[in-house]
């Protein structure tokens, strides 16, 4: 059976978990990283040096990086549906899901531990509200693709929406100001009405 290493609040699990969610696959879970520890043990990282989740063994096969797994697992269980067969649909889908690695998560990351995981007294609200201007460019870009699109590459969900809209939950879930960008509104309700995102993704922030 599928391994899987990680925590159910770190966002690149949510990723893997979500995916597994969408394929239908069966999969064992080991609580790892922040306070279940496991990730710095030598055992650990023998299968991932990096020392972080998540990490996967697929009878034997062992994958580090989140957005290689969930690529792994929708070429391996999705093809033609979470991932595309057509060359030009699946290169859309990974331009975004490499989008959200490059462009959105760099200033989501500063945001989410200053506000959720640092104390009050300890929070940098300068680089708070600098990423937040930065991010909420990036969403206005995504909410103009959407204008005639439900999901990032059309019609169709595919592994393409889900790095993103783990970082479209994170936006409506935090405590910051939002702007009014209605074509990413209704693209989250649409992810929220999917049974994955509801059981592995939309959850508390913490």
């Amino acid at each position: 059976m599928l391994k899987i290493w990680g925590r159910t609040n770190s966002i690149n699990v949510q990723k893997v978990l979500w995916c597994c969610g969408e394929l239908n696959l069966k999969h064992e879970r080991i609580d790892a990283g922040l306070q279940f520890g496991v990730n710095t043990t030598p055992e650990y990282k023998a299968m991932n040096p990096n020392a972080l989740v998540p990490t996967i063994n697929d009878d034997g096969f062992v994958l580090w990086e989140s957005q290689a797994i969930v690529r792994y697992l929708a070429r391996k269980h999705g093809l033609g549906s979470l991932c595309p067969s057509d060359p030009k649909a699946c290169a859309d889908a990974d331009r975004w899901m490499d989008w959200n690695a490059t462009t959105v998560w760099v200033n989501l990351r500063p945001i989410f531990w200053n506000l959720v995981r640092t104390p009050p007294e300890k929070r940098d609200m300068a680089l708070v509200n600098d990423s937040r201007n930065k991010l909420a460019a990036s969403m206005a870009i995504f909410d103009a693709h959407l204008a005639h699109r439900k999901f990032v590459t059309g019609d169709a969900f595919t592994m393409g929406d889900i790095p993103v809209g783990t970082s479209v939950q994170r936006w409506f879930n935090l405590p910051i100001e939002r702007e009014n960008l209605q074509h990413l509104a209704a693209y989250y309700q649409r992810l929220r009405a999917r049974a994955p995102f509801k059981q592995y993704v939309d959850l508390p922030l913490n």
